[in-house]
């Protein structure tokens, strides 16, 4: 059934008014992301430099004993899923969950636990029946690392009190605005600290002495690494929603060319029908 022009007009404006809410949207989100952008950065260098210092130290102290170095036989396995509290970011949320899934399907749900950063993941596992240890939700759009440190002591303090044997992050991995990778990091135990070499170039002298700071400064490391997860993800999160309200925006301009168009066609056709009718009504009049 054809539309009246009246009809397309309606269909035209609400189009009109969400290319409006979809262009603002990706306007705020890119605002936002720029802020986690530069948070992003200015914790990359802390980071490298702490990954740097323990290294040298356990160097140092290599028979330093800490729980967070311990490899264990792994009877049970923690995962920290990273997800958003809201969607409108197309597959972002859908990717991590996936993957997730794909990490412990034929896993018996007492060989892992699950942490959840976002109401999206929280959600969806307290549904289908997933062994849930931990969430958080509702971070801000810039995570600080104090809305994330309750969550990350938690996990590290379970770790180190052996209720699980290892730890994997799954989140969306920031490669730039358009492009988000699903990955999965493995956390703990703390095997990737490199250490020194034999020769090293400079003797640093720390106080107290190297086995302190080992003890003091590895929980707060493997804590840093999920607040660096939680930033890259929220970077994600803002990157994937800007290049979701885009595509939404440009859909909405091509669908009111078109419908622009059908509206026009339908004027022609009423004038046509118009003229046709005062050309009839006076070739009856003769």
């Amino acid at each position: 059934m054809a539309q009246s022009p009246r009809d397309i007009r309606r269909r035209i404006k609400s189009v009109q008014n969400t290319a409006q809410i979809t262009k603002a949207m990706e306007m705020v989100a890119a605002a936002k992301l720029r802020r986690v952008q530069e948070a992003v950065q200015l914790s990359k260098p802390y980071l490298e430099k702490m990954q740097e210092m323990l290294g040298d130290i356990a160097y140092s102290a290599r028979f330093v004993k800490h729980p967070l170095l311990a490899v264990r036989p792994v009877r049970k396995t923690g995962y920290l899923v990273i997800t958003s509290d809201r969607g409108l970011a197309g597959a972002y949320n859908a990717n991590v969950l996936r993957r997730a899934v794909q990490e412990f399907r034929n896993k018996d749900k007492a060989t892992y636990t699950i942490f959840s950063v976002g109401r999206k993941g929280r959600d969806f596992f307290s549904r289908q029946g997933y062994p849930l240890a931990g969430e958080v939700t509702g971070l801000p759009d810039s995570p600080t690392y104090l809305s994330i440190s309750s969550l990350a002591s938690d996990i590290v303090h379970a770790y180190g009190a052996q209720e699980f044997d290892e730890l994997y992050m799954v989140y969306n991995e920031f490669i730039n605005a358009v492009t988000q990778q699903t990955v999965v990091r493995k956390v703990l135990p703390l095997t990737d600290m490199g250490g020194g070499t034999a020769t090293r170039k400079i003797n640093f002298l720390y106080e107290p002495d190297e086995v302190a700071l080992v003890q003091a400064l590895l929980p707060k490391y493997a804590e840093t690494l999920v607040y660096q997860a939680v930033l890259d993800a929220k970077a994600s999160e803002h990157g994937a929603r800007m290049t979701a309200m885009g595509n939404a925006s440009d859909a909405a301009s091509e669908m009111i060319d078109s419908l622009t168009l059908v509206l026009n066609r339908a004027r022609q056709a009423a004038i046509t029908t118009q003229i046709a009718e005062v050309v009839g009504g006076a070739e009856a009049l003769k």
